[in-house]
């Protein structure tokens, strides 16, 4: 039987050159936290918008200390949309507060100004709204929003890097935003993330808070020519990035405008050689901003005449590796405990979309081929 070639949902940009970066890093004999990092938070501030940058080691970490610096606790309810990987619930739950689980918009899957006011309460004490698969909130309504309610806003951009929204960077204006820099994202550092605030005060506690509480980085200890006596100002946590991880997010960086830029193509040629395609809605730019297509994802409706599982596993026949849509973490056992408010748009996206391959190596061969399983199953 003949194999039949695997066309990858994912392949991350990876060469020659991020290999040399962290070997730079690795002979330099400085592969903590140190000088790579503070040039990389100092870049990918400014290629978002922001003030300022906090690396850390994941996103997930990065929502963890941003609920943290909003002084969020026990007794605070945290709204969160059910439609996101669950790091975005389990955040609210690492500083006790309790995730309330709002619904989604179908065009972009993400929380609104209206699905939020559905579920706040007295206890809300703030929202974490989702660039969902790099497809931009609308950022100046729920801005507005949250400070109209006096709640804090956080931004998790995991998957924003290179979207835009009215004009700007995602995280411009961003009160606290989250970031991810896992190999499914656009640029990568293996396992990373960041932190981004305009406040240099905010900033300056983000730093303590992923290091220990120390009033003093490890780094600024080290470099110092006269002994220095940290103090540990709070009870805190290990969120560090390393140089070496930092070394190659430099170089990931420099690429970010060329790979949102070839995602882009990509996607607007899966939307003209879909568009015919009987009962099949591909993702798409909101009115007030640009997504970085992240994921490209597909929701089926009933006129396409197949179930979702049913489509993976006839694309997965033909070579495809295709994923299924975003899960909902309400759905998830972790949250068996939780009884959420009905999340009718939440529920039919992660039961009837599902990821379509994209990435820097995809060929308009491939993308032929997987829009030609599609058409043929739309058809038989």
């Amino acid at each position: 039987m003949a194999v039949v070639p695997v066309i990858p949902v994912m392949i991350p940009d990876l060469g020659e050159e991020e290999a040399q970066a962290a070997a730079e890093a690795v002979r330099s004999g400085w592969v903590a936290q140190g000088p790579r990092v503070a040039r990389f938070e100092q870049e990918f501030a400014a290629a978002v918008g922001a003030g300022h940058g906090v690396a850390v080691s994941s996103c997930t970490t990065g929502l963890h200390l941003a609920l943290v610096l909003l002084d969020v606790g026990p007794g605070d309810e945290v709204i969160v949309p059910s439609l996101s990987f669950i790091a975005t619930a389990n955040a609210v739950r690492y500083v006790g507060a309790t995730p309330v689980f709002a619904d989604v918009e179908l065009a972009t899957g993400n929380v609104t100004v209206e699905t939020v006011d559905a579920v706040r309460t007295p206890r809300t004490r703030a929202v974490i709204a989702v660039h969902q698969g790099g497809v931009p909130f609308d950022t100046v309504a729920l801005r507005k929003a949250a400070d109209d309610w006096g709640i804090g806003l956080v931004e998790d951009a995991a998957c924003a890097a290179g979207s835009t929204a009215y004009g700007a960077p995602a995280g411009t204006g961003a009160r606290v935003a989250a970031w991810s820099f896992h190999p499914r994202k656009l640029i990568t550092t293996g396992e990373g993330g960041m932190v981004t605030v305009d406040s240099p005060e905010a900033a300056a506690r983000l730093k303590r808070l992923r290091e220990h509480g120390m009033n003093v980085s490890a780094a600024d200890r080290h470099a110092s020519k006269q002994p220095v006596l940290e103090a540990y100002l709070e009870t805190a946590f290990n969120y560090r990035m390393t140089d070496i991880q930092a070394a190659v997010g430099l170089v990931q960086l420099g690429k970010l405008a060329g790979l949102v830029a070839q995602r882009r193509e990509l996607a607007a040629r899966y939307q003209r050689l879909l568009s015919d395609v009987n009962g099949l809605i591909p993702v798409t730019d909101p009115a007030y901003g640009q997504t970085n297509y992240q994921s490209f994802w597909v929701l089926l409706t009933p006129a396409y005449r197949r179930a979702r599982d049913e489509v993976l596993s006839e694309l997965a026949a033909k070579g495809v590796s295709a994923r299924r849509g975003i899960m909902a973490a309400h759905l998830e056992p972790a949250y068996a405990d939780v009884t959420p408010c009905p999340l009718p748009v939440t529920e039919r996206i992660t039961r009837e979309s599902l990821i379509l391959p994209l990435h820097h190596r995809l060929t308009e061969a491939d993308q032929d081929h997987i829009v030609g399983v599609l058409r043929e199953l739309a058809t038989r």
